[in-house]
């Protein structure tokens, strides 16, 4: 049973944006920063709380100038004045955009010059999982308008900033897990077999929305005889029938905020061979659950997962059993071998074992945590340990 929560407060109280920026604005000093730039949503929405579906159009950068001491200042297309200006931000700069000639370079870089100087270190996202999102012609432009101002990447700092969730953020989290948490309780009553992967997307994505989410931006799996083996692939037209093994994985969306974790179920009995490994990943998510705590590495929690698994330290082709979770999909950290991020309170991450237990063939489980100082909380609702029987 799906426990019930009340629906939170849309978007953040003023004080949420001040905490962030407080926090970013110490970590700057020790970095000697005396600015940073960011080009990429969720950072700008991590800042301000510019919520807009208009990133999706690839026309117009964005830009955020963060400096070391003040309020973070928006540069950009006017088409976003009013959005932007319904949020705390108060220094609005914009341009009439597209503007190939001078798609707003020009104004970054008078904002920079006068919030970071002449010589003041200037800080941007370089490192992994980061992307530039604005032309790099225009990025050379930029960097050759400020010819003193020393370039540094600021991607950890941001990291550790995005990596530990309020309150309010994970508020925002789990009405998103719980909903699909109802949703997937429902599966068994709108899937039946003799519909096509895509007929069950469909209805799926539609429980999604009628359980209160606000997108089904994500949704990935499939099916296939005693189990499945390709699940990123768009659904097919193939039919359920009996002996199949189906996944969903979703992430759905509430305000910005992400879920993410999956559900198998059998169309019939299932295989001795499909049950066991169900009852495997399943055992292995929960070693990891009671492992989530401060203090372990996700490298332990990879680990773990992997030897109740009977596997070695090989993550095979899919790298690695979870991560973190928030404004995007999928965050920093990763669980594994090669990831020695230690766990924190507050931290929003997935436990995600991969096993495949015959040739082509897989099971894959995967639910939503938050590290507490005490025991983790689930916010997905707990798969059962017997698969599901359609």
């Amino acid at each position: 049973m799906t426990t019930s929560f009340s629906e939170p407060e849309r978007g953040f109280r003023v004080a949420e944006f001040e905490a962030r920026l407080s926090k970013a604005q110490v970590l700057m000093a020790k970095q000697n920063l005396a600015a940073m730039v960011l080009t990429t949503e969720p950072e700008v929405r991590y800042f301000s709380g510019f919520l807009t579906q208009f990133w999706q159009s690839p026309t117009r950068p964005w830009f955020m100038v963060v400096p070391s001491s003040g309020k973070p200042i928006a540069v950009i297309p006017e088409i976003g004045r009013a959005c932007m200006a319904n949020t705390w931000i108060e220094d609005i700069r914009t341009w009439d955009a597209p503007n190939p000639q001078n798609e707003g370079v020009t104004l970054l870089a008078e904002t920079l010059k006068e919030v970071a100087g002449k010589q003041g270190i200037i800080g941007i996202m370089k490192g992994a999982e980061s992307h530039l999102r604005m032309p790099l012609d225009d990025y050379e432009k930029l960097l050759s308008s400020l010819p003193h101002n020393p370039i540094e990447d600021c991607n950890e700092l941001i990291r550790s900033l995005r990596v530990i969730k309020s309150e309010a953020e994970i508020d925002k989290i789990r009405y998103a897990a719980q909903a699909a948490s109802r949703a997937f309780l429902r599966v068994p009553e709108i899937v039946s077999t003799g519909m096509s992967d895509r007929e069950v997307f469909q209805a799926f994505k539609h429980e999604c929305l009628n359980q209160g989410v606000d997108d089904v931006s994500y949704l990935v799996g499939g099916s296939g005889q005693g189990g499945y083996g390709d699940i990123i692939s768009p659904p097919s037209t193939r039919k359920l029938q009996s002996g199949d093994v189906l996944i969903l994985d979703t992430g759905c969306i509430w305000d910005g905020y992400f879920c993410d974790f999956d559900r198998n179920y059998s169309i019939g009995t299932p295989s001795k061979e499909a049950a066991k490994a169900h009852r495997i990943i399943w055992d292995s998510t929960q070693a990891a659950l009671e492992l989530s705590k401060p203090g372990t590495t996700c490298a332990e929690l990879f680990k773990t997962m992997n030897k109740a698994m009977g596997l070695g330290d090989d993550a095979g082709s899919v790298g690695r059993l979870g991560h973190g979770l928030g404004m995007q999909l999928t965050e920093h950290p990763s669980h594994a071998a090669f990831d020695q991020t230690v766990l924190q309170e507050g931290m929003v991450l997935t436990l995600e074992p991969g096993y495949e237990f015959a040739p082509g063939k897989m099971m894959v489980h995967e639910e939503n945590i938050v590290v507490r100082n005490a025991e983790p909380e689930l916010l997905s609702d707990r798969a059962n340990r017997e698969i599901v029987i359609i």
